[in-house]
């Protein structure tokens, strides 16, 4: 059953040393200041995984909190690449890190299989894709029914989820409205955990067929008022474009993006 922590508390609870850790969010809703508060408390080795890993994890990665990534697609949307994931790739800075990448159609049925218990994901995907031959965990199956050759990926099973919604409940269920990502999968797959959300209210009011995650799913829930910005939170405030358009300058170079972690994340604090 949810319980209402501040971010920092959630953080230091929930997400331990070498944890394998997803965030999600798809174009907005992207739990960014639970990602800052992974980096003021500087955990390590962290194993992250999400579909589509922009500037939160470039960040997460930059500060040196990640040994792994487990990812779709990794750049910044409608800018160009993440030059901190790939100085530690490339040249180990400030340390080396393992990348396994799979396609958007594996990692959704993963997290899937991962929501519903099951060890692996079958999918109709990879031919023609490079990719089997340098992430081994792309498997081919033979369908049992009518031997057609089928994809098998493992299931995505997170140690915690961390995801960022609009509101929750006082009972700790959560309403996510606008774009629907992978947010719902991701925390029923996990062990433990963390929804940011924007205010706590009486009554989610959700429509039918409204995207609502149970608070029995959940293990903290967390206030966070614009707690996705520079990404957006449909309803509540737009994306800040300019942003992601100042941060490729920003991480271009390692004493620029170092300064700017400590001013804007090592030297602020979310008590949510």
């Amino acid at each position: 059953m949810a319980e209402f922590l501040s971010l920092h508390d959630a953080i230091a609870q929930y997400v331990e040393d070498g944890a394998t850790v997803a965030m999600e969010g798809f174009t907005h809703l992207i739990p960014f200041a639970a990602g800052h508060e992974v980096i003021r408390q500087r955990k390590q080795d962290l194993t992250l995984i999400r579909m589509t890993p922009d500037l939160i994890y470039d960040q997460l990665i930059g500060a040196g909190c990640a040994k792994k990534v487990i990812f779709s697609w990794g750049g910044n949307p409608g800018v160009g690449s993440l030059h901190r994931l790939r100085d530690a790739v490339e040249k180990g800075w400030p340390r080396h890190i393992d990348i396994l990448e799979h396609s958007h159609a594996a990692m959704a049925c993963a997290f899937e299989a991962g929501a519903a218990g099951l060890p692996l994901a079958v999918l109709r995907g990879y031919v023609g894709s490079e990719l089997p031959s340098v992430n081994d965990q792309i498997k081919f199956i033979e369908c049992p029914f009518t031997g057609e050759r089928l994809a098998a990926v493992p299931s995505i099973r997170p140690d915690v989820s961390v995801v960022h919604a609009q509101k929750a409940d006082r009972a700790g269920n959560v309403l996510v409205e606008g774009i629907v990502g992978v947010q719902k999968e991701a925390v029923l797959a996990a062990t433990r955990s963390i929804v940011t959300v924007e205010e706590i209210v009486d009554d989610l009011d959700a429509h039918p067929n409204a995207c609502v995650i149970p608070g029995w799913a959940i293990d903290a829930v967390a206030v966070v008022e614009k707690g996705a910005l520079p990404s957006y939170t449909h309803g509540y405030y737009p994306r800040n474009n300019r942003f992601y358009k100042e941060w490729d300058a920003i991480a271009r170079d390692r004493d620029v993006f170092s300064r700017w972690i400590d001013e804007n994340v090592m030297n602020q604090r979310e008590d949510a």
